[in-house]
């Protein structure tokens, strides 16, 4: 059987206090569980002569267990008689996500009133504390201004925001009043901006006239305008004052000396006079089950991006669910997960620790600006509990050394997370070790925009081997299966990574329509969900993820996952960064080529060249030693931090990249056009 190179053990064994005091473990006491598998079992298939099994039966129980309230008692967990691909989840129920998010902990008699709901913190350093009554008090002008602004149940609603505390309250003003939420990263140019607009054909925009990044100002309002110009739909904006800059040919409170925006006065509103000037009360809406909440984005390889379709009681169930027993949440964490609320681990973040009245981190800048510790300052500096980064991030932090996490005060951790692309051991172990000290369980988590949430992760009271997930999450019927459609999970055999059922937060279809839906998700073998990931589960019953199956490097008829050959290249002390991506080849069908990001200082060599194709052979057979390795001076990456490989790929071949709005640096195609 293929595994990772140095993953064969266990290296995270959670203290028998710690196991015993996690939320799952006494979810599991509370119904007679002994043990992981008996859980996923139990949570995933009707058992025989058990009663309390299935996924119907524990999507129904933990609706009352997380306390999560339903106006109007829904009728039956769901109804599936067109299949997994329509399942209608709670019909008959009656719910709001603001409802539970900030409603309930704001009322006069909660106890999570004047608890700090976000802590945010600005690059420059300023920090701002909002509580839940705060946060209810600003949802509340923001549904206001929507009502009058004419904007009904089913409307959508555009979010062009900087990373501001102001864009919580924009997401929950929303969903009071029945809207839509389309959240667009903030780090999107004129054409990717356009593209949602367009298709989500919002009449309300959301924007700030820019944010700080790397210590100077990235502005956006203009690219908003550019970008409805192109689209249109949109006929009121409301503009955030975040950089203290002067609407062109008007004035702003407390404007300053920087450039002023451009300003249309027959559409433009400020935040102050648009939401700050509403009243402070507003009764939530009570909505259907169903109801759509947010119109999330995923971006595809060929074509236009897929918008990802979530309703009110979906979003709710899977986020509360995955933070309470994933990330083990306690009325005293305090949880950071870097992401932007343009992409899903934003609103994810957001809804999951809200359902339960928890204090979320929040931060604008760059991971290392004014140096490389400032995520390891912020944790020191907020007590923060929960700690949520991409793998890519981690590798390039590691590389800066142990000197800067060494500095701070990291105790106050107990979870580690990330998610977004397979791990290699040395980046895992270094982030479980140096980051968490050994003894914070890493909740490597892999699902997506598409359930917004996971389909694999593991529990905090598991043992770990390094870059696991685990196995399937509570209620997620999860299988691999190879070319077939066959299940190969028991073998150990490396496959693709499937659904066999539906779950609440599966997007209810795209928004273009059913027919890409099933194409997308359900046209590779009948009634799975064809996730797109290629996974592997070990004799110990650790699952694995190789990468996703279009990027898989089948070589000489043997496949490995993009991240293997990375792994091997990065740990050499002279690569700071690499990428693999296969081409066509007349002898083994595909072959390896390899992009490097040398260490700063190190200078480009054929010496090094060979050293480094002669490591890769060495480690994993010479089939895969690459065929070609390029020195480079960036990657194309998301604002997460993760590499496009797609992109990569598609300059060595000549060829068009598709979709490439969530690109970060496009400046870096033109380092991938001239390597060394």
């Amino acid at each position: 059987m293929d595994e990772y190179e140095g993953i064969d053990e266990v290296v995270h064994e959670p203290s028998e206090a710690f196991a015993e005091s996690t939320n799952v473990a006494a979810f599991m006491r509370e119904h007679g569980i002994d043990d992981y598998d008996a859980l996923i079992e139990r949570t995933t298939s009707e058992v025989a002569g058990e009663p309390e099994s299935g996924v119907d039966w524990f999507w129904d129980e933990i609706v009352d267990y997380l306390d999560i309230e339903f106006y109007t008692d829904y009728d039956a967990v769901r109804d599936d008689s067109d299949g997994p691909q329509f399942s209608d989840w709670y019909p008959g129920g009656e719910v709001n996500v603001a409802h539970n998010v900030v409603d309930r902990h704001a009322a006069v008699d909660s106890p999570n009133r004047n608890r700090v709901a976000l802590i945010w913190e600005g690059e420059p350093g300023d920090v701002r504390e909002i509580t839940f009554h705060e946060l209810r008090r600003q949802s509340d002008r923001v549904a206001n201004y929507l009502t009058e602004a004419g904007i009904e149940t089913g409307d959508t609603v555009g979010l062009y925001m900087p990373m501001v505390p102001e864009v919580v309250s924009i997401l929950y003003g929303c969903l009071k009043v029945g809207a839509i939420a389309v959240p667009i990263f903030s780090g999107f140019g004129r054409e990717a901006t356009a593209t949602r607009i367009d298709d989500a054909e919002p009449s309300v925009l959301f924007t700030g006239d820019g944010f700080y990044r790397r210590g100077d100002e990235v502005r956006l309002k203009a690219t908003a305008d550019e970008a409805i110009a192109d689209a249109g739909h949109v006929e009121e904006v409301v503009v955030y004052d975040r950089l203290g800059a002067t609407p062109a040919g008007g004035s702003a409170d407390g404007g300053s000396d920087t450039d002023p925006i451009p300003w249309d006065d027959d559409r433009d509103r400020t935040w102050d006079e648009a939401v700050g000037s509403q009243p402070a009360a507003y009764e939530t809406k009570h909505l259907p089950s169903d109801q759509e909440s947010m119109l999330l984005y995923s971006s595809g390889t060929t074509g236009t991006p897929k918008g990802i379709v979530h309703t009110h009681a979906g979003v709710l169930t899977q986020c509360a669910k995955e933070i309470h027993f994933g990330f083990d949440q306690k009325p005293a964490d305090r949880f950071f997960w870097v992401s932007d609320i343009g992409w899903m681990m934003g609103p994810w973040t957001l809804i999951g620790n809200h359902a339960f009245g928890g204090t979320v981190v929040m931060y604008e800048g760059a991971p290392d600006h004014p140096e490389p510790d400032r995520f390891w300052e912020m944790i020191d500096r907020h007590g923060i509990t929960q700690f949520g980064i991409s793998p890519t991030a981690i590798r390039a932090l590691r590389k800066h050394g142990d000197e800067w996490v060494d500095e701070h005060d990291l105790s106050s951790l107990r979870i580690l997370g990330s998610t977004g692309e397979p791990w290699d051991p040395e980046s895992w172990r270094w982030f479980h070790d140096a980051v968490g000290g050994g003894d914070c369980p890493v909740v490597n988590i892999s699902g997506g925009t598409e359930i917004c949430g996971c389909f694999l992760m593991p529990m905090p009271n598991q043992p770990l081997k390094p870059c696991t997930l685990g196995g399937p999450g509570l209620g997620m019927d999860i299988d691999i299966v190879d070319e077939a459609g066959e299940s190969v999970t028991e073998s150990g055999e490396r496959g693709y990574l499937v659904a066999r059922d539906s779950c609440p937060s599966m997007t209810k279809s795209l928004w273009s329509g059913d027919e890409r839906y099933l194409e997308e998700y359900w046209s590779t073998w009948p009634d799975l969900w064809d996730h797109g990931d290629f996974a592997q589960k070990d004799s110990d019953g650790f699952w694995f993820l190789h990468g996703r199956a279009d990027d898989a490097l089948n070589v000489a008829g043997r496949k490995v996952g993009p991240a293997e050959i990375e792994g091997v290249l990065i740990d050499h002390d002279a690569v700071n960064q690499a990428a693999a991506v296969g081409v066509p080849d007349d002898t083994t069908g595909t072959a390896v080529v390899a992009y490097v990001v040398l260490e700063p200082g190190v200078d480009p060599s054929d010496d090094l060249r060979e050293e480094l194709r002669a490591l890769v052979g060495d480690e994993h057979g010479k089939p895969f030693r690459p065929r070609e390795l390029l020195f480079v001076d960036a990657f194309p990456k998301t604002q997460s931090g993760k590499i496009i490989r797609r992109a990569i790929e598609s300059v060595y071949s000549d060829e068009d990249p598709g979709d490439l709005s969530s690109m970060e640096n496009p400046e870096a195609l033109e380092s991938l056009r001239d390597p060394a």
